[in-house]
Protein backbone atom coordinates (compact mmCIF):
# COMPACT_ATOMS: atom_id res chain seq x y z
CA UNK A 1 0.00 0.00 0.00
CA UNK A 2 1.39 3.24 -0.97
CA UNK A 3 0.24 7.21 -1.57
CA UNK A 4 -0.43 7.64 -5.45
CA UNK A 5 2.04 10.72 -5.54
CA UNK A 6 5.26 10.23 -8.14
CA UNK A 7 7.82 13.01 -7.43
CA UNK A 8 9.84 14.29 -10.40
CA UNK A 9 12.63 14.64 -9.58
CA UNK A 10 13.63 16.64 -12.79
CA UNK A 11 17.10 18.41 -12.83
CA UNK A 12 18.57 15.51 -9.99
CA UNK A 13 22.10 15.60 -10.01
CA UNK A 14 23.92 11.76 -9.48
CA UNK A 15 25.44 12.88 -6.08
CA UNK A 16 22.51 13.50 -4.85
CA UNK A 17 20.38 10.83 -5.66
CA UNK A 18 20.23 8.58 -3.25
CA UNK A 19 19.92 11.06 -0.24
CA UNK A 20 17.18 12.72 -1.53
CA UNK A 21 15.34 9.42 -2.49
CA UNK A 22 15.91 8.65 1.25
CA UNK A 23 14.27 11.92 1.96
CA UNK A 24 10.70 11.31 0.05
CA UNK A 25 10.83 7.34 1.35
CA UNK A 26 11.19 8.28 4.60
CA UNK A 27 8.40 11.02 4.56
CA UNK A 28 5.62 8.55 2.78
CA UNK A 29 6.38 9.30 -0.95
CA UNK A 30 7.74 6.04 -2.23
CA UNK A 31 6.77 6.43 -6.35
CA UNK A 32 9.62 8.22 -7.90
CA UNK A 33 10.59 9.37 -11.56
CA UNK A 34 13.80 10.94 -12.38
CA UNK A 35 13.10 12.65 -15.96
CA UNK A 36 15.66 12.05 -18.73
CA UNK A 37 16.25 15.51 -19.29
CA UNK A 38 18.04 15.76 -15.88
CA UNK A 39 21.83 14.81 -14.88
CA UNK A 40 23.39 11.63 -16.23
CA UNK A 41 19.53 10.05 -15.19
CA UNK A 42 20.40 6.71 -15.47
CA UNK A 43 23.15 6.82 -12.83
CA UNK A 44 20.46 8.33 -10.64
CA UNK A 45 18.16 5.40 -11.39
CA UNK A 46 20.33 3.13 -11.36
CA UNK A 47 21.75 4.19 -7.37
CA UNK A 48 18.30 4.64 -6.02
CA UNK A 49 16.98 1.07 -7.70
CA UNK A 50 19.85 -0.69 -5.71
CA UNK A 51 19.73 1.47 -2.48
CA UNK A 52 15.89 2.09 -2.41
CA UNK A 53 14.60 -0.69 -4.85
CA UNK A 54 13.00 -3.24 -2.24
CA UNK A 55 11.23 -0.38 -0.56
CA UNK A 56 10.22 1.98 -3.64
CA UNK A 57 8.68 2.21 -7.51
CA UNK A 58 11.66 3.76 -9.05
CA UNK A 59 11.32 5.12 -12.83
CA UNK A 60 11.91 7.65 -15.67
CA UNK A 61 10.57 10.11 -16.66
CA UNK A 62 10.19 12.44 -20.38
CA UNK A 63 10.91 8.68 -21.78
CA UNK A 64 10.23 8.94 -25.67
CA UNK A 65 11.59 6.62 -27.40
CA UNK A 66 11.80 2.59 -27.56
CA UNK A 67 15.68 3.12 -27.23
CA UNK A 68 15.11 5.16 -24.14
CA UNK A 69 13.04 2.10 -22.82
CA UNK A 70 15.54 -0.32 -23.42
CA UNK A 71 18.14 1.96 -21.47
CA UNK A 72 15.92 2.67 -18.66
CA UNK A 73 15.09 -1.29 -18.21
CA UNK A 74 18.74 -1.55 -17.89
CA UNK A 75 18.96 0.38 -14.83
CA UNK A 76 16.68 -2.22 -13.02
CA UNK A 77 13.75 0.39 -12.90
CA UNK A 78 10.49 -1.11 -12.39
CA UNK A 79 8.34 1.88 -14.62
CA UNK A 80 8.34 4.96 -17.17
CA UNK A 81 6.47 7.77 -17.81
CA UNK A 82 6.29 9.48 -20.97
CA UNK A 83 4.69 13.39 -21.42
CA UNK A 84 3.02 12.04 -25.30
CA UNK A 85 0.97 9.27 -25.68
CA UNK A 86 2.77 6.84 -28.21
CA UNK A 87 1.58 3.02 -28.54
CA UNK A 88 5.07 1.99 -30.07
CA UNK A 89 7.01 3.09 -26.35
CA UNK A 90 3.78 2.09 -24.09
CA UNK A 91 3.60 -1.65 -25.64
CA UNK A 92 7.54 -1.82 -25.52
CA UNK A 93 7.54 -0.73 -21.82
CA UNK A 94 5.09 -3.87 -21.33
CA UNK A 95 6.99 -5.82 -23.05
CA UNK A 96 10.12 -5.20 -20.87
CA UNK A 97 7.93 -5.52 -17.64
CA UNK A 98 7.84 -2.19 -17.03
CA UNK A 99 4.98 0.49 -15.76
CA UNK A 100 3.51 2.53 -18.17
CA UNK A 101 2.55 6.02 -17.40
CA UNK A 102 2.03 7.51 -20.92
CA UNK A 103 1.02 11.55 -20.65
CA UNK A 104 -2.76 12.37 -22.72
CA UNK A 105 -4.36 15.10 -22.97
CA UNK A 106 -7.34 14.28 -25.09
CA UNK A 107 -9.93 11.34 -24.84
CA UNK A 108 -8.94 10.05 -28.26
CA UNK A 109 -4.75 10.02 -26.45
CA UNK A 110 -6.97 8.46 -23.36
CA UNK A 111 -8.09 5.53 -25.05
CA UNK A 112 -5.52 4.54 -27.40
CA UNK A 113 -3.03 4.67 -24.44
CA UNK A 114 -5.44 2.29 -22.77
CA UNK A 115 -5.48 0.08 -26.03
CA UNK A 116 -2.04 0.02 -25.88
CA UNK A 117 -1.64 -1.04 -22.70
CA UNK A 118 -0.80 1.49 -20.45
CA UNK A 119 -1.37 0.68 -16.28
CA UNK A 120 -2.30 4.12 -15.56
CA UNK A 121 -2.84 7.78 -17.53
CA UNK A 122 -1.17 11.04 -17.30
CA UNK A 123 -2.70 14.02 -17.65
CA UNK A 124 -0.41 16.46 -18.96
CA UNK A 125 -0.46 19.94 -18.19
CA UNK A 126 -3.45 18.96 -15.96
CA UNK A 127 -3.47 23.00 -14.87
CA UNK A 128 -3.98 23.99 -18.37
CA UNK A 129 -7.49 21.40 -19.49
CA UNK A 130 -8.61 22.53 -15.31
CA UNK A 131 -10.56 20.72 -13.38
CA UNK A 132 -14.19 20.85 -15.46
CA UNK A 133 -11.79 19.23 -18.95
CA UNK A 134 -10.86 16.40 -16.74
CA UNK A 135 -13.73 15.94 -14.67
CA UNK A 136 -15.71 15.44 -18.01
CA UNK A 137 -12.86 13.48 -19.54
CA UNK A 138 -13.18 11.21 -16.22
CA UNK A 139 -16.64 10.53 -17.02
CA UNK A 140 -15.97 8.49 -20.20
CA UNK A 141 -13.33 6.57 -19.11
CA UNK A 142 -13.63 3.13 -17.92
CA UNK A 143 -14.38 3.13 -14.19
CA UNK A 144 -11.03 1.21 -13.62
CA UNK A 145 -9.16 3.48 -15.09
CA UNK A 146 -5.94 5.18 -12.87
CA UNK A 147 -5.86 8.71 -13.65
CA UNK A 148 -2.80 11.26 -12.43
CA UNK A 149 -3.45 14.69 -12.63
CA UNK A 150 0.63 15.99 -13.84
CA UNK A 151 1.69 20.04 -14.02
CA UNK A 152 0.41 22.83 -12.15
CA UNK A 153 -0.84 20.89 -9.96
CA UNK A 154 0.04 20.76 -5.90
CA UNK A 155 -1.45 19.68 -2.76
CA UNK A 156 -3.22 22.79 -1.94
CA UNK A 157 -5.11 21.33 -5.26
CA UNK A 158 -5.96 17.66 -4.29
CA UNK A 159 -9.12 18.02 -3.28
CA UNK A 160 -10.32 19.73 -5.70
CA UNK A 161 -8.69 17.09 -8.09
CA UNK A 162 -9.77 14.58 -5.65
CA UNK A 163 -13.39 15.67 -6.34
CA UNK A 164 -13.08 15.76 -10.34
CA UNK A 165 -11.90 12.13 -10.05
CA UNK A 166 -7.94 11.94 -9.89
CA UNK A 167 -6.64 8.80 -8.29
CA UNK A 168 -3.30 10.65 -7.75
CA UNK A 169 -0.77 12.95 -8.62
CA UNK A 170 2.25 13.45 -9.95
CA UNK A 171 4.65 16.67 -8.52
CA UNK A 172 7.88 18.34 -9.38
CA UNK A 173 8.53 22.14 -8.92
CA UNK A 174 6.46 21.81 -5.30
CA UNK A 175 8.54 18.99 -3.98
CA UNK A 176 11.83 19.15 -5.85
CA UNK A 177 14.10 21.57 -7.27
CA UNK A 178 17.76 21.38 -8.29
CA UNK A 179 18.92 23.87 -5.81
CA UNK A 180 17.00 23.45 -3.18
CA UNK A 181 18.62 22.32 0.32
CA UNK A 182 17.98 18.55 1.71
CA UNK A 183 15.94 20.03 4.30
CA UNK A 184 13.73 22.22 1.75
CA UNK A 185 12.76 18.84 0.17
CA UNK A 186 12.05 16.92 3.32
CA UNK A 187 9.64 19.67 4.16
CA UNK A 188 7.95 20.14 1.03
CA UNK A 189 7.92 15.64 0.91
CA UNK A 190 6.25 15.75 4.44
CA UNK A 191 3.79 18.61 3.41
CA UNK A 192 2.59 16.86 0.47
CA UNK A 193 2.21 13.39 2.58
CA UNK A 194 0.18 15.67 5.08
CA UNK A 195 -2.01 17.22 2.10
CA UNK A 196 -2.60 13.43 0.69
CA UNK A 197 -3.68 12.16 3.80
CA UNK A 198 -6.12 14.83 4.49
CA UNK A 199 -7.56 14.21 1.23
CA UNK A 200 -7.74 10.50 0.73
CA UNK A 201 -6.72 9.76 4.26
CA UNK A 202 -3.92 7.81 5.83
CA UNK A 203 -2.48 4.36 4.72
CA UNK A 204 -3.84 1.70 6.22
CA UNK A 205 -1.40 -0.73 8.13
Amino acid sequence: MSRSLIAILRGLEPERAVEIGEILVDAGIDWIEVPLNSPEPLVSIAAMQSALGARAHIGAGTVLTTAEVDAVAGTGATFIVAPNCDPRVIGWAKGLGLGAFPGVFTPSECFTALEAGADALKVFPAGLMGTAGFKAIRTVLPRATRVFAVGGVGPSDFASWRDAGADGFGLGGSLFQPGWPTARIAEAAHASVRAWDDVYGPLQE
